[in-house]
């Protein structure tokens, strides 16, 4: 059993926005999307080439952004090492409905399974992103830390992605404009009106746009009561906070979750530059088991 444990590589990309330690310190896999930032493409390596920070005074300042989804040559010689070292692979991926990425590892995974044919390359759609894609790559590095083996690793993966909950808080309102969400006269609007939009996820891993709040104080309660109303077995899981550039916030919600409600753990992190990207800073989000999404 313990040959078997060692042998699974779990591998996510850094659209999954873990915080570096517990990637590194469960040597955990990363494949990197980049970001266009005045020309130059760069990694989103967790924090480690673009520093938080500096990426958010960018956008705050009026920089332009734009994202890269890893392609099918980084798959291919990413999981290659870990295929001659004998492993087989567990990739949980940023949602197919939100990115080309999750693509690229499919071919690449049938391209290499043409020369490994006695490994597992198993690529999993997490139907999320941010945080909520970390909870299922956090939650599949336990299992094999326990013992489990991949064709149960990948059972609760799949059972378990359509029940990750999402309540997400945006400040700007010309970010989603620029995403084709929201017309340029409804944000317009909106950021005179202190209107704080909410998004959710489907099923199917869509982003669409939830209730209109009336200031952030009301957006942040709203987060609060969708623990209360849709998370299940607190007492046995863990509920992830990320933010984009709003670490007070952040800390303070934590507080919040402490005091009211009994998780296992809160996992608090930044939300990266590719998710940023379309975000804008001061988004906020808590993400945790529930039942299934609509």
């Amino acid at each position: 059993m313990e040959e078997l444990i060692v042998s699974i590589k779990i591998f996510t990309d850094s659209a999954s926005d873990l915080p570096l330690n517990i990637v590194k310190e469960n040597d955990i896999g990363l494949v990197c999307l980049t970001v266009n930032i005045k020309g130059e493409f760069l990694e989103d390596d967790l924090g480690q080439t673009i520093k938080y920070d500096d990426f958010y005074k960018s956008l705050r300042e009026g920089e332009l952004t734009s994202t890269a989804q890893v392609n099918v040559f980084t798959f291919e010689e990413t999981f290659r090492k870990e295929l001659e070292k004998g492993n087989d692979i567990i990739y949980i991926s940023l949602a197919s409905e939100l990115s080309g990425t999750y693509n690229s590892a499919r071919i690449a995974r049938e391209n290499l399974l043409d020369l490994y044919k006695d490994r597992r390359i198993e690529v999993i759609d997490s139907k999320g992103v941010t945080l909520g894609q970390g909870l299922l790559v956090y939650y599949a590095n336990e299992l094999k830390k326990s013992g489990k083996n991949i064709d149960e690793i990948v059972k609760w993966i799949v059972d378990n992605r359509t029940k990750v909950q999402y309540a997400i808080i945006l400040d700007d309102l010309q970010h989603l404009k620029r995403g084709g969400r929201i017309s340029g006269t409804t944000a317009a609007i909106g950021g005179l009106l202190g209107v704080k939009p909410t998004l959710k996820l489907t099923k199917e891993g869509r982003v669409v746009p939830g209730v209109k709040l009336k200031g952030r104080k009301k957006a942040i309660n709203y987060l609060l009561n969708e623990i209360e109303e849709k998370a299940v077995n607190l007492e046995e899981q863990i509920v992830f906070i990320a933010h984009s550039d709003c670490k007070e916030d952040a800390n303070a919600l934590r507080e919040k979750v402490t005091e009211r409600y009994k998780f296992k753990d809160v996992i608090l992190n930044n939300i990266g530059p590719v998710i940023g990207t379309h975000a804008g800073p001061d988004a906020l989000a808590v993400i945790f088991i529930g039942n299934e999404r609509d």
